[in-house]
């Protein structure tokens, strides 16, 4: 029997889960940043400052930014590693990619974009000093594969910062849920004119490991110092993993 892995709260063949995911990505991605401040009131611009600062970048610096989508981090870390540096934004989704790639440019920062797959990234072994996945771990077939990849990119010494909506606080899942199951897919529909993506964006987080497993998860691809921060009372987490050999 073929193993299943999940599409939101459906199980289907990890074969589909690609090109399901792509799929959404490609329907929402002229929205995605207008959606991005309508779902979080913004608050996912703090977020990823938060990475940012977290991230210690200094000039000269290899930075790579794995679903990087619509440059957000990308940004930050060209403005960081100055010209010395090298930040590559890489995404699975064409359509993206070239919006990120895009605002680059406009920023002046002319770093390269690569489509390519989290879980067979096409660079050299330990070359990178930092790698980033902000809000696109959730999305790959196989988290463990993908993390061991970005692992294989990092040089000793650096460091994987992974930003993604966690388990909230308990005490607040009725309201969330309410927010998640009613009032994002509504919210979805009447921006980008596609309910059924944000109702996947609602199931993706739900079947996402918590905090804790996804701490383990990373331990057992080969990192080590791993700690997490919660933010948003837990509805976001920032896990951080050092490679030290």
């Amino acid at each position: 029997m073929t193993e299943k892995t999940h599409f939101g709260f459906e199980s289907v063949d990890p074969a589909a889960k690609a090109a399901r995911v792509k799929d959404v990505f490609e329907s929402v991605a002229q929205r995605y940043d207008i959606m991005n401040d309508l779902m979080s009131g913004g608050l996912h611009r703090l977020w990823k400052a938060h990475t940012l600062s977290r991230a210690g970048i200094r000039p000269g610096m290899k930075v790579l930014d794995v679903a990087g989508g619509t440059a957000d981090l990308a940004r930050g870390f060209a403005r960081r590693v100055g010209p010395t540096g090298e930040v590559w934004l890489t995404d699975i989704n064409g359509p993206m990619l070239e919006i990120g790639r895009d605002r680059m440019i406009d920023d002046g920062a002319a770093q390269p974009a690569v489509q390519c797959d989290a879980e067979k990234l096409p660079f050299p072994g330990r070359y990178f000093d930092r790698v980033s996945v902000a809000f696109g771990l959730r999305n790959m077939t196989n988290k463990g594969a993908a993390l061991t990849e970005m692992r294989r990119v990092i040089k000793p010494g650096g460091r994987l910062l992974v930003l993604e909506f966690s388990h909230i606080h308990p005490g607040l899942q009725r309201l969330y849920d309410l927010y998640s199951f009613v009032v994002l897919p509504r919210l979805g529909k009447a921006v980008t004119g596609d309910e059924h993506s944000y109702r996947y964006l609602a199931e993706s987080i739900r079947m996402h490991p918590d905090q804790e497993s996804l701490a383990e998860l990373m331990r057992e691809s080969g990192f080590e110092r791993v700690r997490y921060t919660n933010l948003a009372a837990g509805g976001v987490a920032l896990h951080e993993g050092t490679v030290l050999d």
